[in-house]
């Protein structure tokens, strides 16, 4: 939908909620007036998640390799505050020794808050450019406000959940924990593996639902305040709005990385 097409407020809030997607059966982008479809990928989730990624690794590694022993500078001294950040929650939260564990939850914590930020951005900033410029018919830059990437997250720390729990005590003790607790006898099998089951699966479940929930809200908000009010008076709303978003978002990359921490430390506990 063209911004000239766009004459309600219902309809512009509609249209900055929609993802730029490519039908994986013809290879062509969406319209998005079309009805929802399987075979199909949210492209713009995924450019802007790969392109942070790379903003990252890029950052990170520039500073690493120019890093001083003397008096640091400003970005220098802003990543070694994240990275001490980072390391001191490991120590305190994973009990096992791992080289995995520290960076892995670096990166979720950067990359998630890196993802979350793009929320903070002017709503019509990046869609009128893609529109005018690129001919894109629509334009969603909040990666973490897909629920397809918080749950491909999610689903990568769940793996990493069931290779700890495997390594550590083996598919035998695996299993026995599954089956054999919390009631530690042979007949109450199928009740053990329901319980143990649901709990197991429900954390890739609650941490990718959480991440996604509070970042559509968040995005879904200012939507609302851009669509709703005159231009002249929306900064009202948006400006108090984007203070707080900024301790929301941040809050959210923290909890991911903390819940994916305890979760690998509870696989990788020996019973």
């Amino acid at each position: 939908m063209a911004a000239g097409e766009i004459s309600t407020p219902q309809e512009y809030i509609g249209h900055h909620l929609k993802n730029l997607q490519l039908d994986l059966r013809t290879f062509e982008l969406v319209n998005p007036h079309d009805a929802p479809s399987f075979w199909v990928l949210n492209i713009d989730s995924m450019f802007f998640s790969v392109v942070l990624g790379l903003v990252f690794l890029v950052l990170f590694r520039k500073v690493a390799k120019s890093a001083t022993s003397g008096v640091p500078g400003k970005l220098q001294a802003a990543i070694e505050l994240i990275v001490g950040f980072v390391d001191n929650n490991v120590r305190d939260m994973y009990h096992g020794k791992s080289k995995v564990i520290a960076p892995l939850a670096l990166t979720i914590f950067v990359w998630v808050f890196l993802m979350n930020f793009m929320d903070l951005l002017p709503i019509d900033l990046l869609p009128t450019i893609g529109e005018r410029y690129l001919g894109l018919p629509a334009l969603r830059v909040v990666p973490s406000a897909d629920v397809n990437i918080t749950l491909s997250m999610a689903l990568g720390v769940f793996i990493l959940i069931l290779f700890y729990s495997i390594k550590m005590k083996g598919i035998g003790g695996f299993t026995k924990e599954l089956t054999l607790q919390p009631f530690n006898h042979p007949v109450f099998i199928p009740i053990n593996l329901i319980l143990e089951g649901v709990s197991l699966l429900s954390k890739p479940v609650s941490l990718g639902l959480r991440l996604f929930g509070n970042m559509y809200a968040g995005e879904l908000i200012f939507i609302l305040i851009a669509g709703l009010l005159p231009w002249w008076s929306q900064w009202v709303l948006s400006v108090p709005w984007a203070i707080f978003h900024i301790l929301i978002i941040s809050l959210q990359a923290f909890i991911f990385m903390v819940l994916t921490i305890v979760y690998l430390s509870m696989a990788s506990e020996e019973h």
